[in-house]
């Protein structure tokens, strides 16, 4: 799980960190372009306007005027650019350095360019023929002359160094970036806890697994995700499967346990006898009756063997939703009742199937619901004094059906009333009469009704006991 979880946060990271490369190239590249076009914006427009001042200055004074200088100054400490202004020829007349002897005044601009700015203005990188030791972004515009004249006065040239136009872009740069770590940070911190949510329930999984391993099919994955998500279906079916493991776990440990509890007497019994025979404590003239005597116990033994494996595919089979259907409960207990026609002829029993007219349909594991009235009704035979009423009765009351099965003949003491339906369990009534019987009938359809939601009640006394159990109607009798 270690490996998946790490394996999750490394994709998760690395998608983060690219769709963060990615952004900050294009914004870094978008917004380095759109400062430079505001800054040059701005140039074009401060050259244009100290075009205008110096056409006005220029008819009461010359373009090398201390005003016009002064102005351009001023003009140039609150834009940030360097500002100077040439005569028609080229030549630096006034710069707004502030310095008493300029450096620039005098300095004579290439002739291609003076051109380029006549033809429409001068908009591009240049040192201006070595006036800068190094590129800088050029704005110039031409002076206008009087309405008379083509020709203009001179030269308006405003300069600005990259590193100056970029200056307030780099702060702004540099307070992006930390912002941009701090959420890249919040996001793998997200996607860590995100991976690490993920990775849990298949951390838990691996944990139970290994528990199943040592036999302990006790461990569950907590749900807590949507049970309709892929990740919440897949805990829902590993909790399933673990009830399903933890299901055959007990009835294996049980039918082990009741394999043992049972073929212990007989066991002990027939190995008793048979080495009574060899070492001759049994006379020979006793033998045979002992011979049968082993003889009956190991049939015995197969028939437990033949009835616990019976029982517990019973179990396994009325467990399953999936088998249970609509079918008529009338017609199922005349078709059962009549397997013990013979038998209840033998013993001269009337019986009085008291069953409604109309059908009563429930839903239910019909097989072994089945077996639920075949086992009743072997009872009641079983124990029926000859001669007697066997009465069966069938009738809907609170949205159940209720069936109900007597017989009389002795009844079962009152303190076996509470352990009847108890595996293995045999009352004296019934080890007098049910010599072949191991106790597990009554065990078998509590079993049954128990794993439909249903009840089973028996009432023994005054002659008579009576067998009542429930079942759910089907949508179309409620």
């Amino acid at each position: 799980m270690k490996s998946i979880y790490l394996r999750s946060f490394a994709a998760t990271a690395a998608t983060v960190a690219m769709c963060f490369l990615i952004i900050a190239l294009s914004f870094i590249g978008i917004g380095r372009s759109y400062v430079i076009s505001e800054s040059r914006e701005n140039m074009v427009n401060t050259a244009n306007e100290v075009g205008r001042m110096a056409s006005a200055v220029v008819h009461g004074d010359s373009l090398s005027g201390w005003m016009l200088s002064m102005s351009i100054s001023s003009i140039a400490k609150a834009t940030g650019d360097h500002i100077f202004i040439t005569d028609a020829s080229g030549t630096v007349l006034s710069c707004s350095d502030r310095a008493p002897v300029c450096e620039h005044l005098g300095q004579q601009i290439p002739e291609d360019t003076l051109e380029a700015v006549s033809a429409g203005g001068f908009d591009e990188r240049s040192d201006l023929g070595g006036m800068y030791p190094l590129p800088r972004y050029v704005v110039a515009v031409s002076v206008p002359a009087a309405r008379d004249s083509d020709k203009p006065l001179g030269f308006v040239f405003v300069t600005n160094a990259t590193d100056n136009m970029l200056g307030t872009w780099s702060t702004f740069l540099m307070m992006a970036a930390i912002v941009a770590v701090g959420v890249f940070c919040a996001a793998l911190l997200v996607s860590l806890l995100y991976s690490k949510h993920m990775a849990r329930p298949l951390d838990e999984m691996a944990a139970a697994s290994r528990k199943f391993a040592k036999g302990d099919f006790s461990a569950r994955v907590k749900q807590t995700d949507d049970p309709s998500s892929e990740m919440g279906m897949l805990i829902d079916s590993f909790n399933k499967m673990a009830d399903s493991l933890e299901q055959s776990e007990k009835r294996r440990s049980e039918f082990i346990g009741n394999i043992s509890h049972e073929l212990r007497t007989p066991m002990t019994t027939i190995a008793g006898f048979a080495d009574g025979i060899l070492d001759g404590t049994i006379p020979p003239e006793e033998q045979n009756k002992y011979l049968c005597a082993i003889r009956d116990e190991t049939k015995r033994l197969s028939r437990l063997v033949r009835e616990m494996l019976s029982l517990s595919q019973t179990r396994a089979r009325a467990s399953d939703a999936s088998r249970r259907t609509v079918f008529d409960l009338t017609e199922l207990i005349l078709q059962t009742l009549l397997s013990f026609e013979g038998r209840a002829t033998k013993k001269n029993l009337d019986v009085d199937p008291q069953l409604p007219d109309n059908h009563i349909l429930v839903r239910a594991d019909k097989d072994a619901i089945t077996q639920v009235i075949y086992n009743l009704l072997d009872n009641a035979v079983k124990f029926a004094e000859p001669g007697s009423c066997l009465v069966l009765k069938l009738y809907k009351e609170r949205g159940k059906a209720f069936v109900s099965i007597k017989d009389y003949g002795e009844t079962i003491p009152p303190d076996d009333l509470p352990f009847i339906f108890d595996r293995f369990h045999k009352s004296d009534r019934s080890r007098s009469l049910d010599k072949d019987g191991v106790g597990l009938g009554l065990y078998l359809v509590k079993t049954i009704l128990t794993s439909h939601d249903e009840d089973i009640a028996v009432k023994s006394e005054d002659g008579a006991t009576e067998f009542v159990f429930t079942l759910a109607l089907a949508e179309q009798e409620k």
